[in-house]
């Protein structure tokens, strides 16, 4: 229960109507979660967001009528009720976000919570981020794509970057368990609609910027601007650890009032890399000039670990155990994971969806492999996301491929050919007798393994750690890995 007249402090509101003077017992911005039950004993708030579907304002009745007896709003409704307290406010996303970190007592000002975004390797940082500092003896949080976790308690996720109240809600789980720190995923959408607003981070980490979610932002320019206001918002108080690599490493930090720190391979860095060695078994790396070896495949594996380092580091971790714990860590599910069939063929899972981590995962191979060798890659396109990229898709996988499979991947709600139509578009003329288009992706995956059984790579990208394929809104079960070993009759 917490004093709504508190809940308050940090919102700029511009109007009451009714009483202030009420103990809040729970918060939720959709309409159907307001119970009566509830409501006859506790005092329930709803938040009515202007959302990408549909606008709560519209289920302010319907919130009120199922017991809501604080309602907080952009527009106040034409009929108010006398036993309900409207609060009218600028942007009630902002004003969310504040309410979330008041009601669960600021969970991340108890903690130190390092944020991570960018377009590719986000789940694979904090991923390894977490394993990193549990085994340097750290109660640690996770909020990522795969998964939740507080220590090793796992929580399914739903979102890369959860709502603001769950958000909180975990972080209050967190400290409650004793955890020193917590590593997230902050998405561009998460950015956009405030759900990380009234969170303190003790850093931020940029990994890389390339053409995705433009169905969300419309223009790339758009897309930078969200993963930059980010950094815009860090504290004086954190760190900006960003890969001066990419163009817009120096971009994200232009306004940030953080301590700027940079890592990379090609220019001059605070934390600076050199790949001596890249094989299926692991990487050599120097990092700031001393020897250390990964199990981390790929140049772009290569960026998560000089992050992680980076990161490490700067929250005041000793250098060698860094790197010694370091080295053991294995990869997030789905990122680049190799199954081998004892026969000479070897198959790679991993979740690369836009083009340059497609491109990347691709290249890595290709550095890794010989070039008699043969590179098979199987992939598709969402369905209800960014239809520009699909034929980037398709001239990259032809680009770095002997052969390649078009095929499914979540086609959510639209016409699977439709989409594989799109991207047929981007195959070369000189490459079409070596494409294949097999819609069903249990078709194709099992395709792929009987042609490349005893020789050469396959690459099925996409889906990764996903275990389902979504199809008219439905999730059916589906696991890469699954139709792998089922095919090359592996356990």
């Amino acid at each position: 229960m917490k004093a709504l007249s508190l809940l308050l402090n940090d919102v700029d509101v511009l109007e009451i109507v009714g009483t202030t003077d009420v103990q809040v017992s729970g918060i939720t911005f959709d309409s159907r979660k307001v119970s009566s039950a509830d409501a006859e004993r506790n005092v329930v708030m709803y938040v009515a967001q202007r959302g990408t579907q549909t606008d709560g304002h519209l289920y302010i009745p319907q919130a009120v009528a199922a017991g809501a007896r604080v309602v907080v709003c952009e527009q106040l409704p034409a009929e108010l009720q006398s036993d309900v307290c409207y609060v009218r406010v600028q942007d009630a996303d902002i004003a969310l976000g504040r309410i979330a970190a008041s009601f669960y007592g600021h969970p991340s000002n108890q903690l130190r919570l390092v944020g991570i975004t960018g377009t590719n390797g986000k789940t694979t940082t904090v991923t390894l981020l977490h394993q990193l500092f549990m085994q340097l003896g750290h109660r640690t949080g996770l909020l990522s794509t795969i998964v939740n976790k507080v220590c090793d308690e796992e929580i399914p996720a739903t979102h890369t970057t959860p709502d603001a109240l769950e958000i909180n809600r975990l972080l209050r789980r967190m400290v409650d368990d004793g955890c020193e720190y917590c590593f997230m995923e902050v998405s561009s959408h998460a950015v956009c609609q405030h759900r990380i607003e009234g969170l303190h981070f003790t850093g931020g980490i940029f990994s890389n910027i390339t053409h995705d979610h433009l169905d969300f932002h419309k223009t790339f320019a758009n897309y930078i601007q969200a993963k930059k206001a980010f950094f815009d918002h860090l504290p004086a108080t954190a760190f900006a650890l960003v890969n001066v690599d990419d163009k817009n490493g120096r971009v994200m930090v232009q306004n940030t009032q953080a301590r700027v720190m940079t890592y990379g391979f090609r220019g001059n860095a605070d934390f600076k890399g050199k790949i001596i060695e890249n094989s299926f078994e692991g990487l050599h790396l120097q990092v700031n000039a001393r020897d250390a070896f990964f199990r981390l495949s790929g140049r772009f594996n290569a960026y998560n670990l000089l992050a992680i380092y980076g990161a490490a580091v700067l929250l005041g971790e000793n250098v060698d155990d860094v790197l010694l714990k370091m080295s053991a860590l294995g990869a997030a599910e789905g990122r680049f994971h190799v199954i081998r069939n004892g026969q000479g063929g070897v198959a790679i899972i991993d979740y690369a969806h836009t083009p340059d981590a497609l491109k990347n995962v691709l290249s890595t191979v290709r550095d890794i492999t010989s070039p008699e060798e043969e590179v098979l890659t199987v992939v598709g396109c969402g369905g209800n996301r960014d239809a520009l990229k699909r034929p980037v898709m398709a001239e990259i996988a032809c680009e770095y491929s002997s052969r390649v499979i078009l095929t499914s991947d979540n086609p959510r709600w639209e016409n699977p050919d439709e989409i594989l139509h799109q991207m047929e578009a981007g195959v070369p003329e000189n490459f079409r007798e070596q494409v294949l288009v097999i819609e069903n992706r249990r078709e194709a995956i099992k395709t792929a393994c009987m042609m490349m059984a005893k020789h050469g790579v396959v690459l099925i990208a996409g889906k990764g750690h996903e275990k389902y394929q979504d199809i008219q809104g439905v999730k059916h079960h589906f696991d890469d890995s699954e139709e792998v070993l089922k095919n090359w009759k592996l356990n």
